[in-house]
């Protein structure tokens, strides 16, 4: 059925470009990214957007470009200033592949771009769909560039009712999204594109009225539109207690930075970990500061408790305040280690949960 659907629609691919493209023409939005020719900032915006709304990234985009005019710049800094300057936009491995792959563009190609999509697939950080927006919209290969968005309107299209996530079917939808990709506007096609599904076919009540191909979609006549795209029940995302330590001496609190690799890799926390069964969460903290920094700690009183969400899971985080009483930290299971003051400590990049930690001990000193 999918495939007999996509051969179908492609002997219409001219009429849908024509349609999808005079309607993007006149209704885009004005987003700093628009018209840009540098693949670079191209670049930075495709992997700011991946997963982030489009008001929160606008603003980071410029700081960013700010500091990092040039892919030069980005690769002669440190991990930590870019890490510091991605500080609270999340999908931190996102900054560190930008970082690993400006590098690799710098030391190894010159400074210069793969033109290619498949090229650019080689480098840290580029999927699919990052390689194929930049190499469409950067340059002009006819690849497409299939995000969320983009399923999304393709599912609706064909009137897919089954699981897009499942093998066959994503690939027959990139080979219909392969087959639509006008031939001489690739870039502009894969921001039409990506538009229709971020304002018009919305992944709840999408708005068909104002759709300019909604009498070619198929998911749209037979009425279907607002089931689809189909994909796996969402599970229960399981939920973790998780402790910090604020630990104190002589003015300064002392913050430690997680592994580079894994999640939140490279950023400075309150250190700490998660309760396991049986535990308190004085027990958990003492052992989790013992493992990772080899130093014995008495556990006060509570500081502040933040609940957070992650991708796929949930924690509340305890941070209590604490005092050394044994040994001198290590490194053990942290990458660094250091005492800051509460001045100082605005300098280190920290994920959402630990900013919150941080603004709540600043009140307590004003």
């Amino acid at each position: 059925m999918v495939i007999d659907l996509a051969k179908e629609f492609s002997q219409r691919a001219n009429q849908i470009r024509q349609r999808l493209l005079a309607w993007y023409r006149h209704n885009r939005r004005d987003l700093p990214w628009r018209g840009e020719t540098s693949p670079y900032r191209i670049w930075v915006s495709e992997v700011m957007l991946q997963q982030t709304q489009v008001a929160t990234v606008i603003p980071y985009y410029h700081r960013f470009l700010d500091r990092f005019p040039t892919i030069a710049n980005l690769a002669a800094a440190s991990l930590e200033e870019v890490l510091k300057l991605w500080e609270g936009l999340g999908y931190y491995a996102r900054a560190r592949n930008l970082h690993k792959a400006a590098i690799e563009i710098v030391k190894k190609r010159g400074g210069y771009f793969p033109k290619r999509c498949a090229d650019l697939r080689t480098l840290p950080g580029f999927g699919d769909y990052t390689a194929g927006a930049v190499a469409s919209i950067a340059f002009n290969e006819a690849v497409p560039a299939i995000d969320g968005n983009v399923r999304r309107v393709l599912a609706r299209l064909l009137a897919i009712e089954q699981d897009i996530t499942r093998g066959a079917v994503a690939k027959h939808l990139k080979e219909f999204a392969t087959v639509l990709v006008d031939p001489e506007n690739p870039g502009e096609w894969t921001q039409a594109i990506m538009e229709l599904g971020a304002i018009v076919c919305l992944p709840k009540s999408p708005r068909c009225m104002l759709c300019p191909i909604n009498d070619l979609c198929e998911g749209r006549l037979k009425g279907i539109e607002q089931e689809l795209p189909v994909k796996p029940a969402k599970k229960t995302p399981p939920h973790y207690d998780v402790t910090a330590a604020v630990i104190r001496e002589n003015g300064k609190v002392l913050i430690a930075q997680r592994p580079l690799e894994g999640m939140l890799g490279g950023l400075w926390e309150f250190p700490g970990g998660k309760q396991e069964a049986g535990e308190t969460l004085s027990e958990c903290l003492r052992r989790e500061i013992a493992e990772e920094l080899g130093v014995e700690i008495e556990v006060g009183q509570p500081i502040v408790t933040i609940k957070h969400s992650y991708t796929h899971f949930k924690i509340t985080l305890h941070a209590f305040d604490c005092r050394l009483i044994k040994g001198t930290p290590q490194a053990l299971h942290v990458a660094d280690w250091r005492w800051v003051t509460l001045e100082e400590i605005n300098s280190f990049p920290f994920p959402r949960t630990d900013l919150k930690i941080i603004e709540t001990l600043q009140h307590q000193v004003e």
